[in-house]
Protein backbone atom coordinates (compact mmCIF):
# COMPACT_ATOMS: atom_id res chain seq x y z
CA UNK A 1 0.00 0.00 0.00
CA UNK A 2 1.05 3.34 -1.19
CA UNK A 3 1.64 5.84 1.92
CA UNK A 4 -0.04 9.14 1.66
CA UNK A 5 1.82 12.46 0.12
CA UNK A 6 1.72 15.75 0.66
CA UNK A 7 2.72 18.16 -1.67
CA UNK A 8 4.67 21.94 0.02
CA UNK A 9 2.76 25.22 -0.70
CA UNK A 10 6.14 26.64 -0.70
CA UNK A 11 8.71 24.51 -2.83
CA UNK A 12 5.49 22.32 -4.18
CA UNK A 13 7.68 19.05 -3.89
CA UNK A 14 6.30 16.08 -2.20
CA UNK A 15 6.96 13.93 0.66
CA UNK A 16 5.24 10.91 2.90
CA UNK A 17 2.65 12.20 5.01
CA UNK A 18 3.04 12.87 9.12
CA UNK A 19 6.20 15.00 7.96
CA UNK A 20 6.32 18.12 10.42
CA UNK A 21 8.24 20.17 8.29
CA UNK A 22 9.09 19.41 4.75
CA UNK A 23 12.93 18.07 3.92
CA UNK A 24 13.45 19.65 1.17
CA UNK A 25 13.19 23.65 2.46
CA UNK A 26 12.27 23.28 5.73
CA UNK A 27 9.03 25.17 5.42
CA UNK A 28 6.06 23.78 8.57
CA UNK A 29 3.90 21.14 6.45
CA UNK A 30 0.51 22.66 8.83
CA UNK A 31 1.38 26.50 8.35
CA UNK A 32 -1.92 27.88 8.83
CA UNK A 33 -1.30 31.26 9.14
CA UNK A 34 -2.11 32.40 12.29
CA UNK A 35 -0.02 34.86 14.76
CA UNK A 36 1.85 31.85 15.94
CA UNK A 37 3.30 30.96 12.77
CA UNK A 38 3.41 34.71 11.22
CA UNK A 39 6.03 35.01 14.01
CA UNK A 40 7.67 32.02 14.53
CA UNK A 41 10.88 32.63 11.83
CA UNK A 42 11.36 35.99 13.29
CA UNK A 43 11.31 34.80 17.06
CA UNK A 44 13.29 31.61 16.91
CA UNK A 45 15.97 33.10 14.77
CA UNK A 46 16.09 36.08 16.92
CA UNK A 47 16.53 33.62 20.03
CA UNK A 48 19.14 31.47 18.65
CA UNK A 49 21.56 34.51 17.87
CA UNK A 50 20.76 35.72 21.20
CA UNK A 51 21.58 32.61 22.61
CA UNK A 52 24.48 31.89 20.20
CA UNK A 53 26.04 35.32 20.83
CA UNK A 54 25.85 35.38 24.43
CA UNK A 55 27.84 31.75 24.24
CA UNK A 56 30.32 33.53 22.28
CA UNK A 57 30.63 36.77 23.60
CA UNK A 58 32.47 35.98 26.94
CA UNK A 59 34.52 33.16 25.29
CA UNK A 60 35.96 36.21 22.85
CA UNK A 61 36.48 38.49 25.52
CA UNK A 62 38.58 36.31 28.57
CA UNK A 63 39.65 32.74 26.41
CA UNK A 64 41.98 34.48 24.02
CA UNK A 65 42.13 32.22 20.33
CA UNK A 66 39.14 29.52 22.03
CA UNK A 67 36.28 30.24 19.21
CA UNK A 68 38.48 30.37 16.06
CA UNK A 69 40.24 27.12 17.12
CA UNK A 70 36.58 25.25 17.79
CA UNK A 71 35.23 26.58 14.42
CA UNK A 72 38.39 25.74 12.45
CA UNK A 73 37.51 22.06 14.36
CA UNK A 74 33.96 22.14 13.34
CA UNK A 75 31.98 23.39 16.09
CA UNK A 76 30.49 25.65 13.90
CA UNK A 77 26.62 25.90 14.82
CA UNK A 78 27.29 26.13 19.32
CA UNK A 79 28.66 29.58 18.62
CA UNK A 80 27.79 32.47 16.32
CA UNK A 81 30.10 32.90 12.96
CA UNK A 82 32.82 34.55 13.26
CA UNK A 83 31.63 37.09 10.21
CA UNK A 84 28.27 37.48 11.80
CA UNK A 85 29.78 38.08 15.51
CA UNK A 86 32.31 40.37 13.14
CA UNK A 87 29.32 42.42 11.51
CA UNK A 88 27.17 42.50 15.08
CA UNK A 89 30.11 44.17 16.89
CA UNK A 90 31.42 46.65 14.27
CA UNK A 91 27.74 47.66 13.93
CA UNK A 92 27.68 48.18 17.34
CA UNK A 93 31.03 49.94 17.39
CA UNK A 94 30.68 52.43 14.94
CA UNK A 95 27.10 53.55 16.08
CA UNK A 96 28.70 54.49 19.65
CA UNK A 97 31.59 56.17 17.52
CA UNK A 98 28.76 58.06 15.70
CA UNK A 99 27.13 58.77 19.39
CA UNK A 100 29.94 60.19 21.63
CA UNK A 101 32.64 61.10 18.81
CA UNK A 102 31.78 61.84 15.69
CA UNK A 103 28.89 63.98 16.04
CA UNK A 104 30.47 66.62 18.45
CA UNK A 105 33.81 66.66 16.58
CA UNK A 106 32.08 66.97 13.11
CA UNK A 107 30.07 69.90 14.54
CA UNK A 108 33.15 71.76 16.48
CA UNK A 109 34.71 71.37 13.46
CA UNK A 110 32.53 72.98 11.09
CA UNK A 111 31.74 75.90 13.90
CA UNK A 112 35.71 76.55 13.83
CA UNK A 113 36.25 76.64 10.23
CA UNK A 114 33.18 78.27 8.66
CA UNK A 115 34.52 81.84 11.41
CA UNK A 116 37.20 81.87 8.87
CA UNK A 117 34.93 82.67 6.25
CA UNK A 118 34.91 86.51 6.75
CA UNK A 119 38.32 86.86 7.66
CA UNK A 120 41.36 86.09 6.65
CA UNK A 121 43.46 83.48 9.14
CA UNK A 122 46.18 86.09 8.84
CA UNK A 123 45.71 89.52 9.76
CA UNK A 124 46.75 92.24 7.53
CA UNK A 125 48.22 93.75 10.66
CA UNK A 126 49.71 90.77 11.58
CA UNK A 127 51.50 90.55 8.54
CA UNK A 128 52.62 94.43 8.72
CA UNK A 129 54.15 93.56 12.15
CA UNK A 130 55.59 90.37 10.34
CA UNK A 131 57.51 92.21 7.48
CA UNK A 132 58.69 94.93 10.42
CA UNK A 133 60.47 92.00 12.08
CA UNK A 134 62.14 91.08 9.10
CA UNK A 135 63.53 94.56 7.70
CA UNK A 136 65.00 94.54 11.38
CA UNK A 137 66.82 91.42 11.26
CA UNK A 138 70.62 92.05 10.04
CA UNK A 139 71.40 88.72 8.28
CA UNK A 140 74.89 89.87 7.90
CA UNK A 141 75.17 88.88 11.37
CA UNK A 142 73.99 86.12 11.39
CA UNK A 143 75.94 84.80 8.14
CA UNK A 144 79.28 86.68 8.28
CA UNK A 145 80.46 84.19 11.09
CA UNK A 146 80.06 81.76 8.24
CA UNK A 147 82.61 83.30 6.20
CA UNK A 148 84.76 83.89 8.80
CA UNK A 149 84.92 79.87 9.75
CA UNK A 150 86.13 79.39 5.82
CA UNK A 151 82.94 78.68 4.26
CA UNK A 152 84.08 77.68 0.67
CA UNK A 153 82.57 79.94 -2.20
CA UNK A 154 81.22 82.52 0.11
CA UNK A 155 81.99 85.86 0.10
CA UNK A 156 80.53 89.59 1.00
CA UNK A 157 78.82 89.56 -2.59
CA UNK A 158 77.23 85.73 -1.68
CA UNK A 159 76.38 86.64 1.39
CA UNK A 160 74.23 90.34 0.40
CA UNK A 161 72.52 88.10 -2.22
CA UNK A 162 71.44 85.56 0.01
CA UNK A 163 70.08 88.05 2.58
CA UNK A 164 68.40 89.37 0.05
CA UNK A 165 66.69 86.13 -1.27
CA UNK A 166 65.91 85.08 2.38
CA UNK A 167 63.80 88.55 3.00
CA UNK A 168 62.07 88.45 -0.23
CA UNK A 169 61.13 84.55 0.27
CA UNK A 170 59.84 85.56 3.88
CA UNK A 171 57.62 88.53 3.04
CA UNK A 172 56.89 86.25 0.29
CA UNK A 173 56.01 83.76 2.33
CA UNK A 174 53.59 86.49 4.57
CA UNK A 175 51.25 87.09 2.10
CA UNK A 176 49.84 83.53 1.54
CA UNK A 177 47.18 82.10 3.95
CA UNK A 178 48.77 79.55 6.30
CA UNK A 179 46.46 76.94 5.58
CA UNK A 180 46.10 77.12 1.61
CA UNK A 181 49.45 77.12 -0.58
CA UNK A 182 48.65 79.87 -2.67
CA UNK A 183 48.11 83.18 -2.89
CA UNK A 184 44.85 83.88 -0.99
CA UNK A 185 43.74 87.50 -1.68
CA UNK A 186 44.30 86.93 -5.80
CA UNK A 187 41.46 83.68 -5.08
CA UNK A 188 39.59 85.60 -3.11
CA UNK A 189 39.36 88.83 -5.41
CA UNK A 190 38.71 86.11 -8.35
CA UNK A 191 35.44 84.66 -6.55
CA UNK A 192 33.82 88.12 -5.38
CA UNK A 193 33.60 89.04 -9.24
CA UNK A 194 32.41 85.68 -9.82
CA UNK A 195 35.27 84.14 -12.04
CA UNK A 196 35.26 81.16 -13.72
CA UNK A 197 36.38 78.27 -11.94
CA UNK A 198 38.95 77.28 -14.10
CA UNK A 199 40.18 81.10 -14.18
CA UNK A 200 40.59 80.12 -10.21
CA UNK A 201 42.33 76.96 -10.55
CA UNK A 202 44.91 78.77 -12.67
CA UNK A 203 45.70 81.42 -9.94
CA UNK A 204 45.70 78.04 -7.11
CA UNK A 205 48.35 76.46 -9.00
CA UNK A 206 46.70 74.27 -11.49
CA UNK A 207 48.86 73.66 -14.50
CA UNK A 208 46.97 73.58 -18.12
CA UNK A 209 47.98 69.87 -18.60
CA UNK A 210 46.41 68.59 -15.13
CA UNK A 211 44.56 64.67 -15.39
CA UNK A 212 41.34 64.52 -14.12
CA UNK A 213 42.66 63.49 -10.44
CA UNK A 214 44.26 66.56 -10.25
CA UNK A 215 41.42 68.59 -11.61
CA UNK A 216 39.35 66.75 -8.98
CA UNK A 217 41.66 67.50 -6.32
CA UNK A 218 41.59 71.46 -7.19
CA UNK A 219 37.87 71.25 -7.21
CA UNK A 220 37.46 69.81 -3.99
CA UNK A 221 40.26 72.53 -2.43
CA UNK A 222 37.99 75.09 -3.98
CA UNK A 223 35.34 73.64 -2.48
CA UNK A 224 36.25 73.29 1.30
CA UNK A 225 38.14 77.11 0.36
CA UNK A 226 34.75 78.62 -0.02
CA UNK A 227 32.51 76.38 2.16
CA UNK A 228 35.47 75.85 4.79
CA UNK A 229 33.01 72.69 5.47
CA UNK A 230 35.63 70.54 7.36
CA UNK A 231 33.18 68.47 9.36
CA UNK A 232 31.69 67.18 5.94
CA UNK A 233 34.96 65.77 5.10
CA UNK A 234 35.55 64.44 8.54
CA UNK A 235 32.17 62.41 8.33
CA UNK A 236 33.34 61.17 5.03
CA UNK A 237 36.47 59.87 7.01
CA UNK A 238 34.22 58.26 9.22
CA UNK A 239 31.75 56.93 7.00
CA UNK A 240 34.55 54.97 4.61
CA UNK A 241 36.49 53.89 7.65
CA UNK A 242 34.14 50.57 7.73
CA UNK A 243 34.44 49.77 4.20
CA UNK A 244 38.15 50.28 4.47
CA UNK A 245 38.24 47.37 7.09
CA UNK A 246 36.63 44.95 5.27
CA UNK A 247 39.79 45.34 3.16
CA UNK A 248 42.19 45.55 5.88
CA UNK A 249 40.90 42.38 7.92
CA UNK A 250 42.08 40.07 4.94
CA UNK A 251 45.35 41.93 5.00
CA UNK A 252 45.95 40.81 8.46
CA UNK A 253 44.97 37.38 7.70
CA UNK A 254 47.25 37.44 4.72
CA UNK A 255 50.04 38.65 6.92
CA UNK A 256 48.81 35.76 9.51
CA UNK A 257 49.22 33.32 6.79
CA UNK A 258 52.88 34.42 5.32
CA UNK A 259 53.99 34.18 9.02
CA UNK A 260 52.36 30.85 10.03
CA UNK A 261 52.18 29.59 6.05
CA UNK A 262 52.08 25.97 7.43
CA UNK A 263 49.37 26.47 9.82
CA UNK A 264 46.22 26.10 7.86
CA UNK A 265 44.78 27.38 4.90
CA UNK A 266 44.08 30.85 4.39
CA UNK A 267 39.98 30.64 5.75
CA UNK A 268 41.62 29.82 8.78
CA UNK A 269 43.62 32.66 9.16
CA UNK A 270 40.29 34.55 8.01
CA UNK A 271 37.93 32.86 11.09
CA UNK A 272 40.89 33.98 13.42
CA UNK A 273 41.06 37.43 11.95
CA UNK A 274 37.05 38.08 12.21
CA UNK A 275 37.20 36.89 15.82
CA UNK A 276 40.21 38.85 16.65
CA UNK A 277 38.82 42.31 14.98
CA UNK A 278 35.40 41.05 16.88
CA UNK A 279 37.53 42.03 20.44
CA UNK A 280 38.90 44.62 19.65
CA UNK A 281 35.77 46.38 18.36
CA UNK A 282 34.27 44.96 21.61
CA UNK A 283 37.22 46.65 23.71
CA UNK A 284 37.01 50.11 21.88
CA UNK A 285 33.13 50.31 22.07
CA UNK A 286 33.73 49.67 26.00
CA UNK A 287 36.50 52.46 26.23
CA UNK A 288 34.37 54.89 24.32
CA UNK A 289 31.04 54.24 26.63
CA UNK A 290 32.86 54.45 29.88
CA UNK A 291 34.77 57.81 28.86
CA UNK A 292 31.34 59.07 27.83
CA UNK A 293 29.73 58.04 31.11
CA UNK A 294 32.61 58.89 33.60
CA UNK A 295 36.27 60.71 33.25
CA UNK A 296 38.37 58.13 32.73
CA UNK A 297 42.17 58.43 33.65
CA UNK A 298 44.00 58.29 30.38
CA UNK A 299 46.92 55.56 31.81
CA UNK A 300 43.79 53.01 32.27
CA UNK A 301 42.65 54.05 28.35
CA UNK A 302 46.45 53.29 27.21
CA UNK A 303 46.40 50.07 29.42
CA UNK A 304 43.19 48.57 27.51
CA UNK A 305 44.59 49.56 24.35
CA UNK A 306 48.00 47.39 25.04
CA UNK A 307 45.99 44.31 26.30
CA UNK A 308 44.76 44.13 22.95
CA UNK A 309 48.91 43.24 22.08
CA UNK A 310 49.16 40.68 24.45
CA UNK A 311 45.43 39.30 23.93
CA UNK A 312 46.70 38.78 20.12
CA UNK A 313 49.40 36.91 22.08
CA UNK A 314 47.59 34.47 23.56
CA UNK A 315 45.52 34.02 21.09
CA UNK A 316 47.86 32.65 18.53
CA UNK A 317 49.57 30.73 21.31
CA UNK A 318 46.16 28.93 21.37
CA UNK A 319 44.99 28.75 17.96
CA UNK A 320 48.41 27.69 16.10
CA UNK A 321 49.74 26.16 18.96
CA UNK A 322 53.20 27.31 19.14
CA UNK A 323 55.80 27.93 21.69
CA UNK A 324 55.73 31.00 23.91
CA UNK A 325 59.20 32.89 22.24
CA UNK A 326 57.80 31.45 18.76
CA UNK A 327 53.77 33.16 19.61
CA UNK A 328 55.61 35.89 20.81
CA UNK A 329 58.04 36.57 17.84
CA UNK A 330 55.44 36.31 14.68
CA UNK A 331 52.95 38.79 17.57
CA UNK A 332 55.30 41.15 16.87
CA UNK A 333 56.37 40.89 13.45
CA UNK A 334 52.53 40.91 12.60
CA UNK A 335 51.65 43.76 14.74
CA UNK A 336 54.48 45.83 13.50
CA UNK A 337 54.18 45.15 9.90
CA UNK A 338 49.94 45.84 9.92
CA UNK A 339 50.26 49.29 12.51
CA UNK A 340 53.54 50.62 11.30
CA UNK A 341 53.24 49.69 7.20
CA UNK A 342 49.24 48.92 6.38
CA UNK A 343 47.42 51.03 8.61
CA UNK A 344 49.14 54.46 7.95
CA UNK A 345 49.00 53.34 3.88
CA UNK A 346 45.35 52.83 4.75
CA UNK A 347 44.65 56.20 6.34
CA UNK A 348 46.40 57.92 3.43
CA UNK A 349 44.22 56.92 1.31
CA UNK A 350 40.99 57.13 2.95
CA UNK A 351 41.86 60.51 4.17
CA UNK A 352 42.20 61.35 0.12
CA UNK A 353 39.38 59.49 -1.11
CA UNK A 354 37.48 60.93 1.53
CA UNK A 355 38.84 64.54 0.63
CA UNK A 356 38.08 63.81 -3.06
CA UNK A 357 34.29 62.47 -2.89
CA UNK A 358 33.13 64.25 -0.32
Amino acid sequence: MKSKKETCKNCENQFKEGFKFCPHCGQQSKDELTVKVLFYNTISNYFSFDARFLKSFFPLLFKPGYLAKKFVEGKRLLYLHPAQLYLFISVLFFFILSVTVVRKQVQDLDTNLKKTLNKPIVSDSTKVRAERVLDSINFDSILKPLQEKGIAGLDKANIKGLDSIIKASAKKESNNNLDFDFYQKKVDSLIAIDAPDAEIYVAMGMSDDANSIVRKFYTQVLKFYRQRNGGQVLQAVYDTIPISLFILLPIFAFILKLLLYRRGRYAHHLVFSFYYFSFLFTVFSLILVANYIWDVPDWVDTLLVFSTFFYLLFAIKRFYENGWFLSFFKTCIATFVYFIFVIPIAIVIVGLVSFLYY
